[in-house]
């Protein structure tokens, strides 16, 4: 292998998320709050970042940057950018993208909470299939939007969409629905949708004239012989779909606060123009650049990598949790874990990730995080070093 995927990279006193700022995200409590274990003992497995380094040529990029010695205003003035955009979306997607429906956002997030105040009114609602990304939820929680729930149906760890629960509460005129949020590749399940199903899932919006926001921020993070189809492609004469893509997840770029979002409809992405036409970091310009024009290998490495670790994590799971049924999820770099016939009876299960941090040393995150419809569940981060997942396994099987 060209890249070393092994490596254990110190991210203590770096301010991130994931090593600094646990306490504060996970359980709402400060920075000095105490655990059973002390800050070097934890495992870390939760958030979505990577402990993986981000590509050295997406690193090179930046410091060549930086010998340009100013890092002033910057925005998008050269048409190299969307081209080398453009032409990732064709070579990995068979996706011919207009680059004029593209606006920036510094995240996936903020952009959720923009758009929904764009799309529908105060009175109107959003439907989401759970469990969900919270800041599904969150978003519409922000604008004052009710949010409805479709609940997935699993069976031995398959997911599918409950579509007669789905069309039933979209045609209800009484919940006016308009706007629908899909997450494809779908998280916490890691669930790839084929076309069939999102044809069926389009068409459901298109005959009620509902709004489509698809988070698609895991597609490029597929195991070898899935494939990934971005639903605007099936649909691209609807003007109601808003497709949200960026590199953070992929190469590791979170801090980047660089996102791609598709809007269609002229007279939304004039408003958004006229809110939000942020000035950009040039360190993220080169960066993104950088990620989708010269690290294909790396990503094609990086995928090997983490189909090693789910494997290693379903042959764990079927000697010391066969009743989990875990399957190896079709994206993400996260397992989703059925640990209800394991946990002991008095294990409250919307505290799960307090549960594991104290008895374990272990951040995770519990089910319940997920919205609805994750009761018993763990989602674990496989973006990292095997050995640290080997230890991680070994410390949840010592517990339960």
């Amino acid at each position: 292998m060209k890249y070393n995927f092994d490596e254990i990279i110190d991210r203590k006193d770096t301010d991130a998320l994931n090593y600094d700022g646990w306490r504060q995200y996970i359980f709402k409590t400060d920075k000095d709050a105490q655990f059973a274990f002390t800050d070097n003992e934890f495992i870390r497995m939760w958030v979505a970042d990577m402990d993986f380094s981000t590509p050295p040529e997406v690193l090179d990029a930046i410091k060549a940057r930086l010998d340009r010695k100013i890092l002033g205003y910057t925005k998008v003035y050269d048409d190299e950018y969307y081209q080398i955009f453009k032409d990732w979306c064709h070579r990995h997607y068979d996706w011919e993208i207009d680059p004029r429906e593209i606006v920036l956002s510094p995240g996936i997030i903020p952009a959720l909470n923009r758009l929904v105040p764009l799309l529908i009114k105060e009175d109107e609602s959003i439907l989401i299939q759970t469990p969900s990304y919270t800041p599904f939820k969150q978003a519409g929680d922000y604008n004052s939007r009710q949010v409805l729930y479709s609940d997935l149906l699993e069976e031995d760890g398959e997911y599918a969409v409950d579509f007669a629960d789905m069309e039933r509460k979209i045609k209800d005129k009484s919940l006016n629905i308009k706007l629908f949020i899909l997450c494809n590749p779908q998280n916490p399940t890691g669930k790839v949708w084929t076309e069939e199903e999102l044809i069926k899932m389009g068409k459901l919006c298109i005959e009620n004239d509902i709004w489509m926001i698809s988070d698609e921020i895991h597609c490029d993070l597929l195991r070898n012989g899935v494939t990934h189809t971005p639903i605007a492609k099936l649909f691209p004469h609807y003007e109601k779909i808003v497709t949200c893509m960026a590199p953070s997840k992929t190469f590791n770029l979170a801090g980047n606060l660089m996102s791609h979002i598709f809007i269609k409809d002229e007279e939304v992405k004039k408003e958004w123009l006229r809110l939000y036409d942020d000035f950009i970091s040039p360190l993220s310009l080169v960066a993104t650049k950088a990620a989708y024009s010269q690290c294909d290998e790396w990503l094609k490495e990086l995928r090997n990598y983490l189909d090693d670790n789910f494997k290693l994590v379903q042959e764990f799971t079927q000697i010391h949790f066969p009743k989990a049924n875990f399957k190896i999820p079709d994206s993400t770099y996260l397992a989703w874990i059925n640990l209800a016939n394991y946990l002991p009876e008095d294990v409250d299960n919307q505290q799960l990730s307090l549960y594991f941090a104290n008895k374990t040393g272990i951040l995770l995150e519990g089910g319940n995080m997920f919205v609805s419809n994750g009761d018993n569940y763990i989602r674990i981060n496989l973006a990292c070093p095997r050995t640290i997942i080997k230890e991680g396994l070994e410390r949840i099987k010592n517990a339960l």
